[in-house]
């Protein structure tokens, strides 16, 4: 079977390795459809992110559907030829978070595609995949595929948008519309949000932003001061969602939140410094977010149900054997959105 292997920088590889096979609780899924995720370019364009570096060869990806086409013997509740989305997320169900429902933050998390354990976990853009059958979630039978791959960052998103709280009728601010953070956009619109606004850098970006619901967009880098209108009266937005992981983001944000708002992080960046004083004065409520875990339940049954629109955010699909040609389009934020790869 052919896999997408990355060794590095601008290094990534279609290579043949063996079928796996598949153990009593576990089933051999045929993917399908595989989703381009930013730690997957990450790897891609700088072998790694942070403190986090390759140091072996790694099989790519995490967002990944595909069709059942072997069971275990222990497995009952899926069969044959089941579409499934593969939750990518392998928490061990025993340290103290796990056994507190804390399970994203598990001590001893393997998740597909990461470098951060040594040896790597190797990830899941292969023809072929063995996961545990607890990791697969079965669509409807008429969901098209390409549809299902984007259960994992959906569930980041729902995750993200759940922290916020209720939305009805209060006024959101998203800062990055990346995949994920059009997500929230199209999650938010569904919560019952009374507006929308979405900030980028991007034109392109913010048109799909729009395409998926955002009330306005607003592109920072040509129109800067319309985001500033925003912050008379101490604040305009009830949440703001930053998903950007921009420093200079994240402060236009506390600006423009009223007193007493949510403030929902979930762009992965850099170290930056926090405003202290604006975060205490407007007794601001500020939440991290990482990952997911029912979320992805969630996202399976929205995606199902066609309760989201997607296809403005499908952006590319390519063969695996143009992975390289798909990465470099997934770079490219005026071009893409979201970039899958078919097996």
């Amino acid at each position: 079977m052919k896999s997408i292997v990355c060794y590095g920088p601008k290094d990534i590889r279609i290579e043949e390795q063996a079928t796996p096979v598949a153990a009593a609780n576990q089933v051999l899924i045929r993917v399908n459809a595989a989703g381009i995720c930013g730690s997957d370019l990450h790897y891609y364009n700088h072998g790694g992110f942070g403190d986090i570096r390759l140091r072996e060869p790694m099989i790519l990806g995490h967002e990944v559907a595909g069709y059942i086409a072997k069971l275990g013997a222990e497995v009952t509740d899926l069969a044959l030829g089941d579409l499934v989305a593969v939750n990518p997320s392998r928490p061990c169900g025993s340290c103290e978070y796990c056994t507190s429902a804390m399970y994203n933050q598990c001590l001893d998390m393997r998740y597909y595609g990461s470098a951060m354990r040594f040896p790597h976990v190797q990830g899941a853009f292969s023809e072929e995949l063995v996961v545990d059958a607890t990791q697969c979630v079965k669509l409807a039978a008429h969901t098209e595929p390409q549809y299902a791959a984007f259960a994992e960052p959906l569930a980041v998103a729902l995750a993200a948008v759940n922290k916020a709280g209720k939305l009805m009728g209060k006024r959101l601010l998203v800062t990055g519309t990346g995949p994920i953070g059009a997500l929230v956009v199209a999650v938010a619109k569904l919560h019952g949000a009374l507006e929308v606004v979405a900030t980028d850098m991007v034109d392109e970006a913010l048109a799909r932003a729009c395409a998926v619901g955002a009330d306005r967009t607003i592109n920072v880098a040509s129109d800067a001061a319309a985001l500033d209108a925003y912050s008379a009266g101490k604040g305009y937005f009830d949440v703001v969602i930053e998903a950007s992981g921009n420093e200079q983001a994240l402060r236009s944000a506390l600006g423009v939140l009223r007193p007493r708002g949510s403030l929902i992080l979930l762009g992965l960046g850099g170290e930056v410094a926090l405003p202290l004083n604006q975060l205490v004065a407007k007794e601001i409520q500020m939440r991290g977010n990482f990952r997911f875990h029912e979320e992805f339940f969630w996202a399976v049954q929205l995606i199902s149900e066609q309760r989201l629109p997607l296809q403005p955010l499908l952006t590319g699909i390519y063969a695996v054997d143009d992975a390289v040609a798909a990465f470099e389009a997934a770079n490219d934020r005026r071009q893409s959105m979201k970039v899958q790869l078919a097996f």
